[in-house]
């Protein structure tokens, strides 16, 4: 695997753009590792490796356990290892990343929408919206994973 475009390089003013939405998502007051847990869903829904390696490196930085980390892709059957707040990021992320197979229903809504307020959803779906732009680039662009470069 190997980069088809630098697309940071070529199109900074673009990456600038994302890096501030970025920030100001980081800035939202949503607890970041909740923001990162749906990264790395968002990304392993994708197969986005650069993406999955990276916020994977990022959650265990943050304290995530790996017992934990290696659930993510089956959260629904991992019983109690998350919580009702990181159950319904983790809905509201699948939901919305397979919008064009869901077209995102009520009852999906509904259920997001009573763990976090107007604000949160908003800056979560931004998250989620955001994140999945990035895959694209690294699908598109075959952005290598730190695992990769160092194998």
């Amino acid at each position: 695997m190997s980069d088809r475009i630098a697309y940071a390089k070529v199109s900074p003013e673009v990456y600038r753009a994302f890096g501030a939405v970025h920030a100001a998502i980081d800035a939202s007051g949503l607890p970041k590792p909740l923001i990162d847990l749906v990264y790395l869903r968002v990304s392993q829904i994708n197969g986005c490796a650069y993406c999955i390696d990276m916020h994977s490196r990022d959650l265990i930085k943050s304290g995530l356990s790996v017992d934990k980390l290696v659930l993510v892709p089956v959260w629904r059957e991992a019983g109690a290892v998350f919580d009702q707040r990181e159950r319904a990021a983790l809905a509201w992320a699948e939901v919305v990343t397979r919008v064009a197979e869901t077209n995102v229903p009520d009852v999906d809504y509904a259920a997001a929408s009573a763990a976090f307020s107007d604000k949160e959803l908003a800056d979560l779906t931004f998250a989620i919206g955001l994140m999945n732009a990035y895959n694209r680039l690294g699908v598109a662009f075959r952005a290598q994973p730190a695992a990769a470069k160092h194998a």
